[in-house]
Protein backbone atom coordinates (compact mmCIF):
# COMPACT_ATOMS: atom_id res chain seq x y z
CA UNK A 1 0.00 0.00 0.00
CA UNK A 2 1.13 3.50 -1.08
CA UNK A 3 -0.08 5.96 1.67
CA UNK A 4 -0.36 10.10 0.92
CA UNK A 5 -0.16 9.73 -2.82
CA UNK A 6 -1.28 13.09 -4.68
CA UNK A 7 -3.82 12.56 -7.39
CA UNK A 8 -4.19 15.37 -10.21
CA UNK A 9 -7.26 14.75 -12.04
CA UNK A 10 -8.04 17.07 -14.82
CA UNK A 11 -9.88 20.41 -14.10
CA UNK A 12 -10.16 19.68 -10.41
CA UNK A 13 -7.97 20.08 -7.18
CA UNK A 14 -5.45 17.75 -6.33
CA UNK A 15 -6.87 14.85 -3.71
CA UNK A 16 -4.96 12.75 -1.38
CA UNK A 17 -5.04 8.80 -1.65
CA UNK A 18 -3.75 5.73 -0.47
CA UNK A 19 -3.25 3.32 -3.57
CA UNK A 20 -3.12 -0.29 -3.17
CA UNK A 21 -0.29 -1.49 -5.35
CA UNK A 22 2.38 0.43 -7.76
CA UNK A 23 0.32 1.64 -10.96
CA UNK A 24 2.27 -0.21 -14.33
CA UNK A 25 1.68 0.99 -17.79
CA UNK A 26 -0.51 -1.60 -19.14
CA UNK A 27 -3.18 -0.10 -16.12
CA UNK A 28 -6.15 1.44 -17.82
CA UNK A 29 -7.79 2.92 -14.04
CA UNK A 30 -6.14 3.34 -11.04
CA UNK A 31 -7.85 1.82 -7.93
CA UNK A 32 -7.02 3.47 -4.80
CA UNK A 33 -8.81 3.95 -1.16
CA UNK A 34 -8.74 6.69 2.03
CA UNK A 35 -9.92 9.48 -0.44
CA UNK A 36 -9.09 13.35 0.99
CA UNK A 37 -8.71 16.48 0.25
CA UNK A 38 -5.16 18.35 0.69
CA UNK A 39 -6.61 19.53 3.89
CA UNK A 40 -7.66 16.18 5.13
CA UNK A 41 -11.44 16.83 4.50
CA UNK A 42 -13.56 14.28 2.69
CA UNK A 43 -14.58 15.59 -0.75
CA UNK A 44 -18.07 16.68 -1.28
CA UNK A 45 -18.36 14.65 -4.24
CA UNK A 46 -17.45 11.17 -2.23
CA UNK A 47 -19.91 9.60 0.59
CA UNK A 48 -17.42 7.81 2.51
CA UNK A 49 -14.08 8.49 1.95
CA UNK A 50 -12.35 4.63 3.01
CA UNK A 51 -14.31 3.45 0.29
CA UNK A 52 -12.53 2.14 -2.81
CA UNK A 53 -12.55 4.44 -5.77
CA UNK A 54 -11.85 3.67 -9.50
CA UNK A 55 -10.35 6.66 -12.06
CA UNK A 56 -9.90 6.08 -14.94
CA UNK A 57 -6.53 7.68 -16.56
CA UNK A 58 -8.18 9.57 -19.37
CA UNK A 59 -9.47 11.37 -16.11
CA UNK A 60 -5.79 11.94 -14.39
CA UNK A 61 -3.42 14.12 -15.57
CA UNK A 62 -0.55 12.17 -12.94
CA UNK A 63 0.03 11.00 -9.65
CA UNK A 64 2.14 12.12 -7.12
CA UNK A 65 4.24 9.41 -5.32
CA UNK A 66 6.01 10.07 -2.08
CA UNK A 67 9.31 9.85 -1.20
CA UNK A 68 10.24 6.46 -0.56
CA UNK A 69 6.99 4.66 -2.00
CA UNK A 70 9.02 2.18 -4.52
CA UNK A 71 12.22 2.18 -3.73
CA UNK A 72 13.75 0.73 -0.49
CA UNK A 73 16.52 3.49 -0.49
CA UNK A 74 15.46 7.23 -1.31
CA UNK A 75 16.68 8.91 -4.59
CA UNK A 76 18.32 11.43 -5.51
CA UNK A 77 16.11 14.12 -7.53
CA UNK A 78 17.02 14.48 -10.66
CA UNK A 79 17.41 18.00 -10.62
CA UNK A 80 20.47 17.56 -8.24
CA UNK A 81 22.21 15.14 -10.51
CA UNK A 82 21.94 17.76 -13.42
CA UNK A 83 23.10 20.81 -11.15
CA UNK A 84 26.10 18.37 -9.91
CA UNK A 85 27.25 17.24 -13.54
CA UNK A 86 26.83 21.39 -14.81
CA UNK A 87 30.12 23.33 -15.49
CA UNK A 88 30.78 25.33 -12.37
CA UNK A 89 32.73 28.46 -14.58
CA UNK A 90 29.82 29.95 -16.68
CA UNK A 91 30.98 33.05 -18.38
CA UNK A 92 27.98 35.69 -18.84
CA UNK A 93 28.13 37.20 -22.28
CA UNK A 94 28.86 41.16 -22.23
CA UNK A 95 26.18 42.05 -25.15
CA UNK A 96 23.81 39.58 -23.39
CA UNK A 97 23.63 42.00 -20.12
CA UNK A 98 23.23 44.86 -22.37
CA UNK A 99 20.14 43.56 -24.33
CA UNK A 100 18.36 42.50 -20.92
CA UNK A 101 19.29 46.10 -19.29
CA UNK A 102 18.32 47.84 -22.46
CA UNK A 103 14.56 46.11 -21.72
Amino acid sequence: MIHDAVLHLQNEQPLLVDIFEMPLPSDIVLVCTNLRTMSKTRPTFADRVGSTFIFPYSHIRFVELPTGATATEPLEPVLAIQLAEAEPDLELDDDFLRRVRDL
